[in-house]
Parts: structure tokens; C-alpha cells; sequence
């Protein structure tokens, strides 16, 4: 598998990049990942990188953007934070993902079972994590659908939440970033969502805003 070059990141468009991540996580789920010369991509890379996506994903051990989606060095900036929550640092380097290393879609991974979610659900209060949680809060008011068992233990809660929670950032990354807005909104870049089922590894995506 080639090391991305600015050429090859160049001829990339938004659709072409998701579907270099829909094709990588098909090979993920069966098994079937590319051959890569690590030690050679971090030789080629190590005088710069062009990667083709910007994936803000959570911290869970089981979740790493590289893997899931098969991809090698220099290939994807990976973002991760409990709940893939944003805020000022993340947006920041969203923005330098974009603008200046040259991405050209925004990942914004969500997973099945995410602890985080999970602790927003159950109003969990825990030293600095009580502030992070707080960010995931208002996905958890916005699920109207579920009436009884409103917390963890009930696994349909959790995954709708965690469904508000990845298109709540979506919305906020627009709004709260003028440059990102402009980029997706002329083209240059895309932005989409996705659910990653921790038991199969599948990746469902939602359609692109």
C-alpha cells in the first residue's frame, strides 16, 4: 500500500475519502487488511504528512480510528476523547487538520456501549470527568423516544444517545467553527457521522450534512 503523497491527497474528494474508510472497515470486518510497510510510511512520512480524513473518536481501547478503518501512517489525523465530545483544542486541531495538513472529510465516531455515554445517562458526578460529562448531557435530554429505564442498563437508551451525541457535534463543529463551515459548505471538505459496533466492527454512517 502506497504512502499518501500531496499529489495522491490532492486528487481526493470528500466522497472518495469516506469511501477509502467504508472499503477500510469492510476489510476490517473480514479480516482481510492490507499489507503496509510500517517502518517504510515512517520513513516516507517523516519529512511531512497528507492525510485524507480528520476522525474524532472516543477513548475506549476498542476503538482505534487506524484499525477499524484499516488504514496506515500518514493516512488519517485521529482525534480521541471520552463521548467525542469537542471543545476549543479539539476544534483547533480539526481546523489545522483541514485547512492547513489538507483532510478532506471530518469523521465524528460514535460506538456502541461507550462508558461515557453511559456515566451522561446515569448523571454520574466524578472529579474533572462531572465537566466532560456535562457536554454529552443535553444528547441525553434530546432522546425522546424512551420513557421508562432512562440509564445505562437499557442498551436501546444508551445507542440512541449516543446517535444524538455524534450528530450534536456535527451540528456544533459548524457552528462554532466559520472556517470548517466555509470548507464544507464550498466543498472542499465533507463532514458525516458514523455508530461503530464494538462486537462485529462494523461502521454505520449517517448521511453527509
Amino acid at each position: 500500500m502506497k504512502t499518501l503523497t500531496k499529489e495522491m491527497q490532492a486528487a481526493i474528494t470528500p466522497s472518495m475519502a469516506l469511501e477509502l474508510l467504508k472499503v477500510g472497515n469492510k476489510r476490517f470486518i473480514d479480516n482481510l487488511k492490507l499489507n503496509r510497510n510500517l517502518l517504510q510510511q515512517a520513513n516516507e512520512t517523516s519529512d511531512g504528512q497528507h492525510p485524507f480524513a480528520v476522525i474524532l473518536s472516543c477513548i475506549d481501547s476498542r476503538t482505534s480510528a487506524e484499525l477499524i478503518f484499516d488504514q496506515g501512517l500518514g493516512d488519517v489525523l485521529s482525534i480521541r476523547i471520552a463521548g467525542n465530545i469537542i471543545n476549543e483544542d479539539i476544534l483547533g486541531s480539526m481546523e489545522f487538520g483541514c485547512k492547513v495538513a489538507g483532510a478532506k472529510i471530518i469523521v465524528v465516531l460514535g460506538h456502541t456501549k461507550c462508558g461515557a455515554v453511559k456515566g451522561a445517562c446515569d448523571h454520574i458526578e466524578m472529579g474533572n470527568l462531572t465537566a466532560l460529562l456535562t457536554k454529552i448531557r443535553p444528547a441525553v435530554d434530546d432522546e425522546t423516544l424512551t420513557t421508562e429505564n432512562r440509564n445505562s442498563g437499557n442498551d436501546e437508551f444508551v445507542e440512541n444517545v449516543t446517535i444524538i451525541n455524534v450528530k450534536r457535534t456535527i451540528k456544533a463543529i459548524t457552528e462554532r467553527s466559520p472556517i470548517l463551515k466555509e470548507m464544507i459548505e464550498n466543498g472542499t471538505i465533507g463532514i458525516v457521522g458514523g455508530l461503530h459496533e464494538l462486537a462485529t466492527g462494523n461502521v454505520t454512517f449517517y448521511p453527509q450534512t
